[in-house]
């Protein structure tokens, strides 16, 4: 007799002993209960002693699993938030004292969680404040192979560090966010990006790099370790189970990203696209790539050390931290693309909240005007292109090409509403222009934009995105040195359509 037949047998034994036994209503003893609990349990000793059932048929893998799944039980009807996340960043001794400055931007003390991984255990003189993510050192990975002659061998040690986060069981951990430690993220924003999907699914959630020449070389499929990605709670208990043999098995790949997607693709977990992660795998001037940010919540910047400062004549760290004075503000609005037209002057006006307004002498279509300025090049190429996404040069037409205003304070309005207020630059705006078939006067003599907005509320990302209006409030024939902008929810039937 076969072990599944001898148990269904078992089984149907079992149920007539249940269904026949008549409990009285009264008198019930608790001697014949506690006799019938151990009829039971005896019968199922003596099945599992002398059937053909292997104890073992749970294996050593799913009982890991079901530990591991103890860790991160979570009240499923409480809406994501930052304590649900744990950061992994990945480090290094030698680099830390110049890299440490982009975490401190970011990381909130006591409120987000995670630790920055070492390749060995700080030196003696590196100081620790309170501003800064508690530490852990990475384990040993000699035993694992890796042959990219080009690469480095720390691939495998920061890919490794989704699993060491895993192993450590801290409770309520919802989400596995890994990043670099010159990666800038927006965790407001990264909350209500994750807060999109369910944790109790496989999900694996990032960007790919901008270059194409990247993608091709390192998947498409990846998320871009440097711009950070997001991995789900049940994602992360298959990963880890398989991450070792992956590393070896994909021994050839360059990065950690490659070889944690690798394991996605023995998984079947596809990558999760989001918009707001920025890899910044670009050379020369930003400005282009931020001033037409996408339609999506800003999450994360890279590469902030190999591109010039986003804003001119100051530092990349003095440049960061008038882009997050504008974020600590109103964090979903941050960076977000918004067009209007003066059809009085003839204008076309592009906000980029937060950091640039662009001012055209001269009505733009919508489609020019949501595609970026090539202000940059490609990553290891340093070429024009080609790019993940639309880009347009810059037009020597001074009818065609922007007078550009860059971001110079921010005021909170009352409790719902933010003032921005943006000063021309006069090395990207000089007034020593031609404007032949067009009247630019009267654009060259405004100074300054005001732009009133309410707050972004993170519930409208959870609707189909849409571009929010604006519109200029005092339009006029005159002459304005200041111009007030006004964004807004668009109004049924509305479009951004010149004439």
């Amino acid at each position: 007799m076969s072990s599944a037949k001898a148990r269904s047998e078992t089984i149907q034994n079992y149920l007539k002993f249940w269904k026949f036994l008549d409990f009285p209503n009264n008198g019930f003893s608790i001697v014949t209960l506690a006799l019938c609990c151990s009829i039971a349990s005896i019968s199922l000793i003596f099945y599992f002693a002398f059937s053909n059932h292997p104890l073992s048929y749970i294996s050593l893998n799913q009982k890991i699993d079901a530990n591991y799944f103890d860790y991160g039980k979570v009240d499923g009807f409480k809406k994501t938030n930052i304590s649900h996340i744990l950061f992994g960043i990945g480090g290094s001794v030698n680099s830390w004292n110049t890299r440490k400055q982009y975490i401190e931007l970011w990381w909130k003390p006591n409120i987000t969680r995670g630790f920055v991984w070492f390749d060995q255990k700080p030196f003696p003189n590196m100081t620790w404040t309170e501003t800064l993510p508690p530490y852990k050192v990475s384990g040993d990975t000699s035993r694992f192979n890796y042959t990219c002659w080009y690469g480095s061998r720390s691939a495998i040690r920061i890919a490794r560090i989704v699993k060491e986060s895993f192993e450590l069981g801290l409770e309520n951990i919802r989400w596995f966010v890994m990043g670099d430690d010159d990666t800038v993220f927006f965790t407001e924003n990264l909350v209500t990006v994750l807060a999109k999907y369910d944790h109790n699914q496989m999900y694996y959630i990032g960007g790919n790099s901008e270059s194409v020449e990247q993608d091709m070389v390192h998947s498409y499929s990846t998320a871009y370790g440097g711009a950070g990605f997001a991995i789900s709670y049940s994602l992360a208990v298959e990963l880890v189970r398989i991450l070792d043999g992956c590393l070896n098995r994909y021994h050839e790949f360059y990065g950690s990203d490659s070889k944690i997607q690798g394991c996605m693709s023995e998984i079947g977990v596809p990558l999760t696209k989001e918009l707001g992660f920025h890899q910044m795998d670009i050379r020369g001037h930003p400005y282009g790539l931020l001033a037409a940010h996408p339609v999506a919540p800003l999450v994360s910047l890279h590469h902030l050390d190999d591109v010039q400062p986003i804003f001119p004549s100051q530092t990349s760290m003095e440049s960061l931290k008038r882009l997050i004075s504008g974020n600590k503000a109103d964090p979903g609005r941050t960076l977000q693309h918004n067009f209007c037209y003066d059809l009085r002057r003839n204008w076309s006006v592009s906000v980029s909240w937060g950091y640039t307004v662009m001012l055209y002498p001269s009505l733009v279509t919508a489609k020019q005007l949501e595609t970026a300025l090539q202000t940059f090049q490609t990553w290891g190429s340093r070429q024009g292109g080609p790019f993940t996404f639309n880009t347009r040069t810059l037009s020597y037409d001074h009818c065609e090409s922007p007078l550009v205003y860059l971001l110079d304070r921010v005021e909170n309005v009352g409790r719902a509403e933010t003032l921005t207020t943006y000063h021309r630059y006069l090395p990207w705006s000089s007034n020593n222009r031609e404007c032949g078939h067009c009247n630019c006067t009267s654009a060259l003599a405004v100074e300054f934009f005001n732009v009133s907005a309410s707050k972004f509320s993170p519930d409208l990302w959870n609707k189909a995105p849409r571009r929010q209006c604006c519109e200029i409030i005092n339009g006029s024939d005159g002459v304005d040195s200041v111009v007030q902008v006004q964004i807004r929810d668009c109004m049924r039937f509305e479009s951004v359509t010149p004439p």
